[in-house]
């Protein structure tokens, strides 16, 4: 249930109906809005008995939500959230693109790199310093030596950095060296990460698990949202189906699906659902065209030798191709 108040409601009756709904059993989270602020009740598991509310002074209705998730939901929240790092937003009218690497191999590689995307029009470089992999003996990366190669890149370029965080303790150190924490597919579900997330300074990134539904994926965020921390961006990167010709199959439907629903910004990393880099471009043309909020896209310099994902990362001069392709779609959605 949404407890809507009055525009002139003030601070302290906004507190009052907080205190009345932890009287009934709930949490009572505010959702201050451009006119009016509103306080989402959770912990319910049936109908809430909205009479004590209603008789409060500075409340103007209650609103049933009907969805699970509460505080990621368009019922709750109508307006599309944007989420402003500096002079970036994400889920404006202008897509976002990340790129770089899979893995932060050394600092020569991913100075290199972010130099090049840079210069191609990527405002935020994306690098795995901490990486889950299937296979023990794989690459798992540089650890918090990669952390120190971002921040140099940052430093060095004044790109915005996304990282991954693989657990609720290396959390810790990814937060001081990163811009957004970004919490992989496998980890989708990984609950003790994702109320540790909730507690981060950071952005957040979240990417669909390989077999998650939408309405997991949003269950998931509101863990995260449900703990303090708003800015939650949701990435769609591919879901496992029985289909052999990609790495995974590219949901596009998911993005207009999610905002259908949700107020959150949707992203896409066409790299992880193509598994070859022929397919980065078509793919990443047809999620600018169908609404997506960003790109997550691998670039590398030498994907011949890269320690990881190589197959599927874009050459240099493909990313430039990409970025001049996607500009004539970017222009038709603001038309």
């Amino acid at each position: 249930m949404l407890v809507v108040m009055k525009n002139d409601a003030t601070e302290v009756q906004v507190q009052a109906v907080i205190r009345e709904i932890e009287s009934l059993g709930y949490r009572g989270i505010p959702m201050p809005g451009a006119q009016r602020t509103a306080v989402c009740i959770v912990g319910n598991t049936g109908p809430v008995d909205d009479s004590r509310l209603l008789a409060l002074d500075g409340v103007k209705e209650t609103i049933p939500v009907t969805k699970p998730y509460k505080l990621v939901s368009r019922e709750t929240h109508p307006q599309s959230t944007i989420i402003a790092i500096g002079d970036i937003k994400i889920g404006g009218e202008e897509p976002v693109i990340m790129a770089g690497p899979c893995a932060v191999e050394s600092e020569e590689q991913a100075l290199t790199i972010a130099q090049l995307v840079k210069q191609y029009g990527a405002q935020i470089f994306r690098g795995g310093a901490f990486k889950p992999r299937t296979s023990p003996y794989s690459f798992q990366g540089l650890g918090e030596e990669g952390l120190k190669i971002l921040k140099k890149v940052r430093s060095e370029t004044g790109l915005l950095i996304v990282t991954e965080a693989t657990d609720h303790i290396n959390i810790e150190i990814v937060e001081q060296y990163s811009d957004i924490i970004q919490i992989g597919a496998r980890n989708m579900q990984n609950y003790s990460l994702l109320r540790r997330a909730g507690r981060a300074s950071k952005p957040i990134l979240l990417k669909r698990g390989f077999a998650a539904t939408i309405g997991e994926l949003l269950m998931s965020a509101e863990y995260i949202v449900s703990e303090g921390n708003t800015q939650v961006i949701l990435c769609e990167r591919g879901i496992r189906t029985f289909a052999d010709n990609t790495r995974s199959t590219l949901d596009l439907s998911a993005i207009p699906s999610i905002k259908e629903v949700s107020h959150l910004p949707v992203v896409v990393d066409p790299s992880h659902a193509a598994g070859r880099r022929e397919y980065v471009i078509p793919l990443s043309k047809g999620a600018i065209a169908v609404g997506a909020d960003g790109l997550l896209v691998e670039v590398h310099h030498d994907p011949s030798h890269a320690l990881s994902d190589g197959m599927q990362s874009l050459y240099p001069e493909q990313f430039e191709q990409l970025m001049r392709e996607i500009e004539t779609i970017r222009r038709q959605r603001l038309q």
